[in-house]
């Protein structure tokens, strides 16, 4: 392990750690895990991560190729890209489990409280320094994460969803060595430039993204 690479992990350690939600900063997860939440609000996820998905698919494409090819930061934005796709094939699962159906998907209007957080990733892809996009984006995966586990956990015990139904959030709770790998590499690519500091503005484009999304979690809470 070279020296650029420990500093590089030690700098997504600490971000993720300096940017980690509240308790209180996601108000359905806990209704979810109470068993109060009510199935629209599991739909409206659902039909809120459709869009989501498409978009931020596009800015990871997008921010690969203003990495550039063969760089570290292409591979990982390639690596969430394709993660992406897999997470789409296991949302229609999902919205059957809520009673969706493909005439709801759609003619859903999506809501600005949840849309917000795929607006900036697409604003990060057009202006975000790649290697600092990276850090934001590994921090905040850390929260979303955790998040995803708490959901899968309380829509089985709570609400009887089937594995299958649940493969949406297992996907993203689940252990995913080698992004993680890529991720540490990407940050590298720029952490000299940063002196140890959160690799240019990635802690501040984090602490927004992070935003962004206790915003989607509680547009959709009721």
């Amino acid at each position: 392990m070279t020296r650029q690479t420990r500093t590089a992990k030690d700098i997504i350690a600490a971000t993720s750690a300096a940017l980690a939600p509240s308790p209180d900063d996601n108000r359905l997860v806990p209704l979810v895990e109470s068993g109060t939440a009510p199935l629209s609000a599991l739909a409206g996820l659902a039909l809120e991560q459709r869009h989501i998905i498409a978009a931020d698919r596009r800015a990871f494409l997008f921010l690969a190729e203003r990495a550039g090819r063969g760089t570290p930061c292409a591979a990982f934005f390639g690596s969430l890209a394709e993660g992406e796709a897999m997470a789409l094939e296991r949302l229609a699962a999902y919205e059957s489990a809520c009673g969706l159906t493909p005439e709801a998907v759609g003619q859903y209007l999506p809501r600005a409280g949840c849309q917000a957080y795929p607006a900036y990733v697409a604003w990060l892809a057009l202006n975000g320094e790649p290697p600092s996009v990276a850090l934001a984006l590994t921090a905040n995966f850390a929260a979303w994460g955790g998040y995803c586990a708490r959901m899968a956990a309380a829509l089985r015990g709570r609400y009887g969803f089937s594995d299958a139904a649940c493969g949406f959030f297992d996907f993203f709770a689940g252990p995913a060595p080698e992004l993680d790998e890529r991720a540490v590499a990407a940050v590298a690519a720029g952490s000299d430039d940063a002196h140890g500091e959160g690799v240019g503005g990635g802690a501040h484009y984090g602490r927004l993204l992070q935003r962004y999304e206790s915003m989607f979690w509680n547009t959709l809470a009721p």
